[in-house]
């Protein structure tokens, strides 16, 4: 949340909007990061993740979302903003290496919608459905 006369303000749709940025980004980002997967990787940076397995793109990841957390604790937003791009990016790059699709995570969303955190959290445990990464 940005702040304003010291006070969290909570940013919303309409803000994201009139800056002209939509999560459509993540759509158009997951297409060139799928189209990458024979691409030469020496050629794109997705390509060269890709190639060195599922393990090496995991880590990559976590080594984004740690860098993430550093700057969300030390309160610098643009850095934060520029880490948590990363970290959206690294995990496409996770998703297309285990062959997820992005369309699998916004069903789990909806499904959550309006379902309390602390209900959903103690439901999962009890019925977590498993689907081996091929």
């Amino acid at each position: 949340m940005a702040k304003k006369n010291g006070k969290p303000r909570k940013r919303d749709a309409t803000e994201a909007r009139a800056t002209g940025v939509s999560v459509d980004v993540l759509d158009r980002l997951w297409d060139v990061v799928l189209s990458r997967r024979d691409a030469d990787p020496e050629q794109s940076h997705s390509a060269r993740l890709l190639s060195r397995g599922r393990a090496k793109v995991a880590q990559k990841f976590g080594e984004e979302a740690v860098e993430c957390v550093i700057e969300a604790v030390s309160g610098n937003l643009p850095a934060l903003a520029c880490e948590s791009a990363d970290v959206l990016y690294h995990l496409l790059v996770l998703w297309v290496s285990a062959g997820l699709h992005p369309s699998e995570v916004w069903a789990e969303l909806a499904r959550r919608e309006g379902i309390s955190g602390l209900a959903e959290k103690a439901a999962r445990r009890k019925s977590a459905p498993t689907r081996k990464i091929p």
